[in-house]
């Protein structure tokens, strides 16, 4: 077979690159020919013909996405012997790994992270994106948006956007019982007006789209997640069970005379929608997994009693139940005041009483509850924003002001924490530079992060899937890191 060396899925349009085209140009001389290799390659896919540590481990995916981007200097990767306008407001304090320090604003999770794996390098190097809805398109999506203004606005949600991560899951592994497979709370993505983008199936359609669970109440109310409405997922009083199973059998009949019916409809499966629509309703699952009030107070305690505690809470209850996906959105706008993480300035008095304390026991809580419950093995949680925070206190780096008790957008370098589903407990992976500007070991880009969710779901994260032109695109042109999974 002719092989000549190239750079893998950057050069062709259909996701090939020349190098595997040349691959195939040899293999034609064997006997396979183009079609014959994506038909192999198809099934590979569906077989799971993939592998490697932690492939294929975790059941489910719960998604801690902290949207407005946290200060890693102010959190989990605090700096020493740094000039003042480097160094952390806060005091350091140790952690549960030795050597290992974390700010006093998460004394709990110092206390958990023997527990996961903390990536002290992630980046966008070399091209930074340092507007809120671009880093956190590209985050969940794993790709570059197409249009992006000079404010950093992107166009609001499209049909021809790259799918979330979590409706690419879903479309290749739909949950196993009747349940909810994708659920997106307590809020959408938003930087300003644009909302949603990067929260939707895109190209997939809206069947892939997240089950939107959003109380009302603005982002201010720390009870949100009581007011919980889930009317859809309800029988209607005047509809008994019994009657829906009546109607269920006689459209059953109604079909199995209607064989040209059938044929003419069978592309679009409808019988399996309805069915599975049918059995989400009756079977109560979802219903039952919506409950918080069926926690112990001590549990919802441990949470927090706000609204990111209890959908960490209610994520933990969903995956429990079923449900293969679950992205919990900070509870905030990205670009906004109170209880954001976009601390362009009130660093100090904000991360100090308002989101840190919910991010401490919200994540340690969820992890610590998962791994007591023997879940953590089977779910894969993930917690991350769309890019970190500048190095230096006061500066500009994305065209807003600061205060010197603030810092603004910094995609170069920042922390993720990732656990469970084969991934290493008590690892750092990847190293920060002297000032967390610039990833000294093993930078990890955003794409690879996703690379490594679908990895650990049984997908091969350079799967082909389909846009809305029927053009092949890889789900994400990137593979796991591995260095984290054992």
């Amino acid at each position: 077979m002719l092989v000549i060396p190239g750079c893998y899925g950057k050069d062709n349009c259909d996701g090939f690159s020349r190098r595997e085209l040349l691959r195939v140009g040899g293999s034609a001389f064997m006997g396979l020919s183009l079609a014959q290799m994506l038909k192999s390659n198809a099934a590979a896919d569906e077989q799971g013909i993939y592998g490697g540590p932690g492939f294929g481990k975790a059941k489910s995916v719960i998604m801690v996405y902290l949207q407005g981007g946290p200060s890693h200097l102010d959190l989990w990767d605090p700096k020493t012997d740094v000039p003042d306008n480097v160094k952390s407001v806060f005091a350091n304090i140790d952690t549960k790994l030795p050597g290992v320090q974390f700010t006093e604003n998460l004394p709990k999770l110092a206390q958990t992270n023997d527990k996961f794996t903390m990536i002290r390098s992630m980046s966008y190097t070399p091209i930074g994106l340092f507007n809120h809805t671009a880093a956190i398109y590209q985050m969940l999506t794993g790709y570059t948006a197409d249009k992006v203004s000079p404010s950093g606005q992107l166009e609001p949600p499209s049909p021809k956007d790259f799918p979330n991560f979590g409706s690419n899951i879903i479309k290749q592994l739909p949950p196993e019982v009747p349940m909810l497979p994708f659920v997106m709370m307590p809020r959408p993505l938003q930087e300003s007006s644009v909302i949603g983008k990067a929260g939707t199936a895109g190209f997939l359609g809206r069947a892939y789209d997240p089950y939107y669970l959003y109380p009302t109440g603005d982002d201010m109310d720390m009870e949100k997640m009581e007011k919980i409405s889930i009317e859809d997922l309800k029988l209607r009083a005047e509809t008994p069970l019994a009657r829906m199973e009546r109607r269920a059998k006689l459209r059953d009949r109604i079909n199995s005379s209607l064989s040209e019916l059938d044929e003419a409809v069978s592309n679009y499966s409808l019988d399996e929608y309805y069915d599975k629509a049918l059995s989400l309703v009756i079977s109560g699952r979802a219903r039952d997994a919506f409950n918080l009030g069926a926690e112990s107070d001590e549990t919802r305690d441990r949470y927090g009693r706000n609204t990111f505690g209890q959908a960490c809470l209610l994520a933990r209850r969903l995956v429990e139940a079923g449900t293969r996906v679950v992205e919990v959105n900070w509870p905030k706008v990205a670009n906004s005041d109170n209880h954001s993480w976009d601390v362009h300035s009130g660093l100090s008095k904000r991360m100090k009483e308002q989101n840190s304390p919910m991010l401490d026991a919200g994540l340690s809580g969820l992890i610590s509850d998962l791994d007591e419950r023997g879940l953590l093995d089977e779910t894969l949680v993930v917690a991350v924003g769309e890019f970190g925070r500048s190095p230096k206190r006061g500066v500009s780096t994305s065209g807003n002001q600061n205060e010197d008790d603030g810092r603004d957008h910094w995609p170069y370098c920042f922390t993720s924490v990732i656990a469970g589903a084969g991934v290493k407990r008590g690892h750092v992976h990847g190293k920060s530079d002297a000032t967390a500007s610039t990833p000294i070991e093993n930078p990890v880009h955003p794409m690879e992060l996703l690379a490594t969710v679908y990895h650990s779901v049984g997908l091969r994260p350079r799967r082909t899937v389909y846009n809305h032109l029927n053009q092949p695109r890889e789900m994400v042109q990137a593979d796991a890191v591995t260095g984290i999974l054992a």
